[in-house]
């Protein structure tokens, strides 16, 4: 019988100690596209190499290729690929020739197209188990095709082939995990109809580099030379960079839809970043715990806008594109190939310290690393030729996680001499020889305690290992999933007009891709050659914001990004007109998702506004805790008031929860509120109030077919929302129209039905209650974005 005598000729050449430890189970591994690119260039050899590390380990194994090709033609293809398996250098040839006629004989090809196949490959597997007499322990699928295949192997697979009760399932995706956060949304609710959570490993081949799998432990067994100085009072930037020689011929189909930010940043140098900023749990060995805490690090970061990111393209991208997907001679593209990306956490930890991540093809050599490069407080006197050059206070001081590739052509941990001595685990990581011929980042490599891996593996090989041990830190969960695409969506829908640089690609592009950091975002520090500019007419972000008139009011109207920076810069006039006017400047402010995008650009880039003397104020509320995620003041602190310094004594939350209750009526809140307007602010004018409108034309906490607040004394209300929470607070009309400037924003092709209403209705505050808004001496500006007044 098959297994009993494979297991016999390994016992024979010593392989397995005793047959009393081949009875934990057995397991069969499956690999979906076993013909395809990748299976023949890693997976075949990543499941060789668990092979030879658990053969003596007490489980039995099966390996099963399967593909959409018939039996005989995608068997002989299969078998083409297992022929070439080789073993490591220290592997004894004759154990070796052994393991690779048993790993084939225990191999075999199954045609997976329909779900009769799907039946039959489980009848095999549980007639082969019990002609053995094994029980089974657990069986693995590695999906190795493409995504849009996912959900009916998916079905198949719950259908008619899951192991009996009592055995474990692990299915393994590869990426792309979808295009964007819905794409990714909607491919993780199929996914999950099929398979719970702990079923699911996510494959990034970046978490089994050895460079990038031992930055944690790195972190941990260091803490006490860590622990002082991995913080923003002392670590200057941090960089995550994969370049690469080759350009995406051949390739060309998947990086229209992808391009490099989504190929690379979103997953591989994200992950990595996580890695090296997220906190350290108390065990690093939790996979749990490890998994929360990058979720953590993920939603410390600041969201991303279009001035974040430079993105270039090489220059014979488009005659690729043309040749390969027969676009037509005209055809061009704005698909990235290089990509410059500038975060930011609002963490105590990291807060000002910039990560930049950068990956590109057609560069200038193949590399990757993660590098922490610290900031430098040591002067010396000595001149430089005298100094013992390795341990000089004055050299730079960086700690590199070098990927492979690149000068080295190895993974390495890099850690400048004049940091510390770092612990490395003597049995996986060994002391390299410091070569003073070789230099990174200008430094000799003397300049560094410098450590190779003892024996360098594979990244499928390193994850094919976790798989099997069930280790998910390795691995992207759902949640983790949707977290980075949410924080890369809007990147990616900002610049999707963008006409990426032109480069010429390799070594010709010199400093053509060289950025800097700039207003808080990032820029290329020289200008663009006039022979490198796209020829192709006039790109959407080429109009500038165009100004006429709604309603009788001024209109500022332009793409949102530039809407945002306008209003931005107004606002700061006012401020600073107000402030020299008459000391101080009342600012209040509406709630809701529209103006998180403008408090953002208000911290990060408006270094002039006058804080200090400004009061803001609330326009409304909802009636939650201020703690609440519902809560307008919550939303305000997070994205704007934590990051800049407005005396604490200046900030006016309104008072929705007195006396552990919210809103009642008899601990007068809306009137404390309405009080300390009438004491602090001169006449109860404000000097400018920020509005939004609703799609029912509703403004502040003021809706239609109510008659709170929409006349009378100027005055705080108490109001009810037709949406939960329905309990609010705001200011009135009457008060609203008093202020010196009222600004209206209006974003989204959601408002465009709205904003064409409105543009033809009166004064009709009772039916939609942004129209009453009218500053009896003031000044009504409208910044209305293109999609909501254009459609």
């Amino acid at each position: 019988k098959m297994l009993r005598r494979v297991l016999c000729t390994v016992l024979f050449v010593g392989a397995l100690p005793s047959p009393a430890q081949a009875s934990q189970g057995h397991i069969s591994v499956v690999l979906l596209g076993a013909t395809g690119d990748l299976a023949k260039k890693y997976l075949w050899q990543g499941l060789f190499q668990l092979y030879m590390d658990q053969v003596s380990g007490g489980h039995s194994f099966t390996f099963h290729g399967a593909a959409l090709a018939a039996l005989e033609p995608g068997q002989r293809l299969m078998f083409d690929v297992l022929k070439k398996l080789s073993c490591p250098p220290d592997e004894a040839p004759n154990r070796c020739a052994v393991l690779k006629d048993q790993f084939l004989k225990l191999s075999q090809y199954h045609q997976l197209k329909t779900a009769e196949n799907y039946t039959a490959l489980n009848r095999d597997i549980e007639t082969l188990l019990r002609q053995e007499g094994l029980k089974e322990a657990g069986r693995i699928f590695y999906f190795s095709v493409p995504p849009f295949a996912y959900t009916e192997i998916a079905r198949h697979i719950n259908s008619s082939c899951r192991p009996p009760a009592g055995a474990w399932l692990r299915v393994v995706l590869e990426k792309p995990f979808g295009h964007d956060l819905q794409s990714a949304q909607q491919l993780a609710a199929e996914l999950a109809g099929f398979f719970r959570e702990d079923e699911m490993y996510r494959v990034d081949h970046y978490l089994g580099k050895q460079a990038v799998a031992h930055i944690l432990p790195f972190r941990d067994q260091n803490r006490q030379f860590l622990d002082p100085i991995w913080n923003q009072h002392h670590v200057e930037r941090v960089e995550v960079v994969l370049k690469e020689t080759v350009d995406a011929k051949g390739r060309t189909s998947f990086y229209e839809q992808y391009g490099v930010v989504r190929d690379v940043l979103q997953n591989h140098l994200t992950e990595a970043l996580m890695f090296l900023i997220m906190e350290l749990p108390a065990n690093v060995s939790s996979a749990h715990d490890v998994v929360q805490h990058k979720l953590q690090a993920l939603r410390s970061l600041w969201g991303l806008e279009r001035s974040s990111a430079v993105l270039g393209q090489y220059q014979a991208y488009d005659s690729q594109v043309q040749e390969e997907l027969q676009e037509a001679r005209g055809y061009v593209s704005t698909t990235p190939t290089f990509a410059g990306v500038l975060i930011r956490s609002d963490s105590l930890r990291w807060d000002g310290v910039p990560f930049l991540l950068t990956s590109g093809k057609a560069l200038d050599e193949r590399v990757g690393y993660a590098r922490v490069l610290f900031k430098n407080r040591a002067y010396c006197t000595q001149s430089g030729t005298l100094r013992d050059a390795g341990h000089s206070q004055c050299k730079p001081k960086q700690i590199i996680f070098y990927f492979g590739h690149g000068a080295l052509n190895t993974p390495a941990v890099l850690v400048s001499r004049n940091l510390f001595q770092p612990v490395m685990p003597k049995d996986s990581w060994k002391q390299a020889e410091a070569r003073s011929d070789l230099h990174i980042f200008g430094q000799p490599l003397s300049d560094f305690h410098m450590y190779s891996p003892v024996k360098e593996r594979d990244a499928y090989s390193v994850l094919i290992s976790n798989i099997y041990h069930g280790r998910k830190d390795f691995f992207i969960t759902t949640e983790n999933l949707l977290a980075s695409w949410a924080f890369w969506t809007p990147l990616l829908d900002s610049t999707s007009r963008q006409p990426p640089r032109l480069y010429p690609g390799g070594v010709e592009n010199q400093h053509l891709l060289d950025f800097e950091m700039v207003s808080g975002g990032v820029a290329f520090t020289l200008a663009e050659p006039a022979e490198l500019l796209n020829p192709s007419g006039q790109m959407p972000s080429d109009f500038r914001a165009m100004q006429s008139k709604f309603r009788q009011s001024p209109l500022v109207s332009a793409w949102a990004e530039d809407l945002i920076s306008q209003l931005a810069s107004d606002m700061e006039e006012a401020a600073v007109r107000s402030v020299a006017r008459s000391g101080q400047f009342h600012l209040a402010l509406s709630g809701g998702s529209s103006p998180v995008v403008l408090f953002q650009r208000l911290a990060r880039h408006h270094y002039g506004f006058p804080w200090q003397h400004t009061h803001v104020w609330l326009v409304d509320e909802r009636c939650v805790p201020l703690t609440d995620g519902e809560s307008n003041f919550l939303g305000l602190h997070r994205h704007l008031l934590q990051r800049v310094r407005v005396p604490y004594f200046n900030i006016h939350p309104m008072p929705v929860h007195l006396n552990r209750r919210l809103c009642v009526e008899e601990d007068q809140g809306a009137e404390l509120y309405a009080k300390d307007i009438v004491a602090l602010v001169a006449n109860a004018s404000f000097d400018l109030v920020l509005l939004g409108v609703g799609t029912d034309g509703h403004t502040a906490s003021l809706f239609p077919r109510s008659d709170t607040g929409l006349e009378g004394a100027p005055t705080v209300v108490l109001t009810e929302s037709p949406v939960k929470p329905h309990r609010r607070m705001s200011l009135s009309l009457p008060l609203i129209n008093r202020a010196r400037q009222v600004f209206v924003l209006v974003l989204g092709k959601g408002k465009h039905d709205i904003t064409t209403l409105l543009s033809r209705v009166g004064h009709e505050p009772r039916k939609w209650p942004i129209s009453g808004v009218s500053p009896s001496s003031g000044q009504l500006v409208w910044y209305v974005d293109y999609e909501a007044l254009l459609g």
